[in-house]
């Protein structure tokens, strides 16, 4: 039988991955969670055949999968009644998990329901290596974020930078990935996957950076461990509707999705 999901969220990413698995063959998406002020959005981004509800409860259409892209708030309303009713939930809201008491909590519901929360890779890659490499034990792990300084405006970027002044790059952050995780809730989601995948939130070393001579977002990862070392750097583009969400983040959704219905995955 079809393969069939429930989505949160009705924003840029989660109409990005409805688009990209409305005419799958293998995939039904047969309902979607979404607030009260977006239920208007959400029809004409899910059409007519999909289920909308505001509230997650047993008698929603029972799906193999929720797939969250709803930020945050979505992963903290839904996630912990959605894994202990054994429903498995691939989340885009990696960096959620910096509040240790909502990570015990999502921990404990998948547990007690015999399901599993998958945080997708989201804008960065380079994390099955990362993951494997800490198997063998890592000795230290660095992620940079540099984006232009627009890119950091409304963060705590503005209480250390004159952002419109800038004529070269400058740190405004350093330090672990837990601080920089819950200090800038927005930017959070790439260093909490780092983290996560890597030597935890309090090892793994953040340093971001608005830099006036880009025009695109710079993900870097640097590793060395017993595996040997490792540098990734990734230029992503943005959705083409939202300057805020990350292009690599919403195919990398998909790509969980597909890789759940199908018979052979690589990675």
């Amino acid at each position: 039988g079809m393969f069939q999901i429930t989505i949160i969220g009705c924003g840029a990413i989660a109409e990005y991955v409805a688009g990209h698995l409305k005419n799958s063959d293998d995939i039904e998406i047969v309902s979607a969670l979404v607030t009260v002020r977006s239920l208007e959005r959400a029809r004409t981004v899910f059409g007519s055949d999909v289920s909308l509800t505001t509230e997650y409860s047993t008698d929603s259409p029972r799906a193999d999968l929720v797939v969250d892209c709803a930020g945050h708030a979505g992963l903290r309303q839904h996630g912990e009644k959605i894994l202990a009713y054994g429903v498995d939930v691939v989340s885009v809201s990696v960096g959620a998990m910096a509040d240790e008491s909502l990570a015990a909590k999502l921990s404990d519901a998948a547990t007690s329901g015999g399901s599993q929360l998958h945080l997708a890779s989201g804008a960065i890659g380079a994390l099955d290596a990362l993951s494997a490499a800490q198997v063998g034990g890592l000795d230290e792990v660095v992620y940079t974020g540099r984006k232009p300084p627009a890119g950091w405006r409304g963060s705590p970027a503005e209480e250390t930078l004159a952002l419109d002044e800038l004529s070269e790059s400058a740190v405004h952050f350093s330090g672990s990935a837990r601080d920089a995780a819950l200090r800038y809730p927005k930017n959070a989601n790439v260093a909490a996957a780092v983290a996560l995948a890597g030597i935890g939130f309090d090892k793994t070393r953040v340093e971001l950076i608005a830099d006036p001579t880009i025009n695109t977002n710079r993900h870097e990862v640097s590793a060395k461990g017993a595996f040997g070392k490792l540098n990734f750097s990734i230029e992503g583009n943005a959705l083409p509707d939202n300057p805020k969400s990350s292009a690599l983040a919403a195919m990398s959704v998909v790509r969980a999705v597909l890789d759940r219905a199908a018979p052979v995955r690589v990675g």
